[in-house]
């Protein structure tokens, strides 16, 4: 009997082993308290940048002063990232070029880079009224091609193209499947490049303090990189069977057991 029970105490600590993981590891926010309220920071938005495509409509009470416009001829018209000609199906908006600029109907050249849409669409309304063109103009700007790429280890890495500005670090996991159970959520790196600047920073997933992070709302072309934790860089440098090895030996072991087992009992009660 000593000598079962050994066997199945082997059995039971190695199954224990490998299918035991440290559950803070891959817990999110586990610091903060339920039914708690806060305010929010950050700004989702960085500011419009260079190769932005920019919708722009304009509107007033005599819809027929807004014609000239609102034509799809004077915009850009973009379909999976190559310029086609006006008429053609895909997605239309204005494109800012690598100066920062935008043409617009009867306007001109607009400097747009580092502008918050709200300030563009304040910006258009007022050149449009002093320069007589509608006397009652409401600008709507809106991004139309923001993407984020997000890498390493999660289900599905890939680029995200995201309609609308507003996109959350959790929204954009949740959209490529969400971290592995060997992602690292302590440290999960953010590059983001703005106003000429390349900026590295870092995100703690597993606690409250995300909220405060300015990386909690993403920007334009960010790219989310999640790191593979210190269990999968251990592993990696293991026979990548060594896994496999070890649970088909559990298994073996498990029906040696059992059968073994079964013959004492035999033995027992045949006598």
């Amino acid at each position: 009997m000593k000598i079962i029970k050994l066997l199945l105490g082997t059995v039971l600590f190695s199954w224990f082993f490998i299918s035991c993981g440290p559950s803070a590891e891959i817990a999110y926010i586990h610091d903060a308290k339920r039914d708690s309220a806060f305010a929010l920071k950050g700004q989702f938005s960085g500011g419009i940048q260079a190769n932005d495509l920019l919708g722009i409509y304009v509107e007033s009470e005599t819809p027929e002063s807004t014609i000239q416009f609102n034509q799809e001829t004077n915009k850009i018209i973009i379909s999976q990232g190559h310029v086609m000609n006006p008429g053609s199906s895909g997605v239309t908006g204005y494109l800012v070029n690598h100066d920062g600029d935008i043409i617009f109907p009867f306007l001109g050249k607009l400097h747009v880079v580092g502008l918050t849409h709200n300030e563009l669409a304040s910006l258009i309304e007022s050149k449009l009224i002093s320069e007589g063109h509608i006397t009652d103009p409401i600008v709507t700007v809106k991004l139309m091609n923001f993407k984020v790429c997000v890498l390493g280890d999660v289900v599905r890495p890939g680029q995200l193209v995201v309609s609308g500005e507003r996109l959350t670090i959790f929204e954009a996991l949740s959209m490529v499947g969400d971290l592995t159970i060997y992602g690292q959520r302590h440290n999960v790196t953010i590059i983001r490049e703005e106003n000429g600047l390349r900026t590295i920073g870092e995100i703690d997933l597993s606690s409250q303090t995300v909220f405060d992070s300015p990386y909690y709302y993403l920007h334009q072309n960010d790219v989310i990189y999640v790191e593979p934790n210190m269990r999968k860089k251990r592993n990696a440098d293991r026979d990548p069977m060594i896994m496999t090895y070890i649970s088909s030996g559990i298994s073996i072991l498990s029906v040696l057991t059992s059968a073994f087992y079964y013959y004492i009992l035999s033995q027992r009660y045949l006598k």
